[in-house]
């Protein structure tokens, strides 16, 4: 968007707003980019759950449901007993990895930048 951009390039539904009301979660870049880099693509909630240090069951499993509902996942029920439940990257949400890898690449390139900034109260980071 430029300078002197007309009003409705900034309107509440614009696509950089949406990009970032998509990725608001800490957890969802995170599950994305480590199901399809990482699990190949596909995985189970106890798998995925193993991959990721920090999340905790129900953060994973309300994440997990917000990824479906939004399209960026597909959850497959197996009629087992116990049922199994696997978790795949859709074609919309592979299109969102290649981003979510430069923004990751990029944070490991300025770690020290990253590093220099002051820990927030919420932060694990000591």
């Amino acid at each position: 968007m430029d300078r002197g951009s007309p009003d409705e390039d900034w309107a509440e539904d614009c696509a950089p707003r949406r990009v970032l009301e998509l990725f608001s979660t800490k957890w969802t870049t995170m599950i994305l980019h480590t199901l399809q880099v990482r699990l190949g693509g596909q995985a189970r909630a106890g798998v995925l759950h193993r991959s990721i240090p920090g999340i905790s069951k129900k953060m994973l499993t309300q994440t997990l449901r917000d990824m479906e509902e939004t399209g960026l996942i597909h959850r497959e029920v197996h009629g087992t007993v116990p049922p199994a439940v696997d978790y795949s990257v859709t074609p919309l949400g592979r299109r969102f990895v290649g981003a979510i890898d430069l923004l990751y690449d990029w944070g490991r390139q300025n770690a020290d930048a990253l590093d220099a900034l002051p820990p927030r109260r919420t932060s694990r980071r000591r």
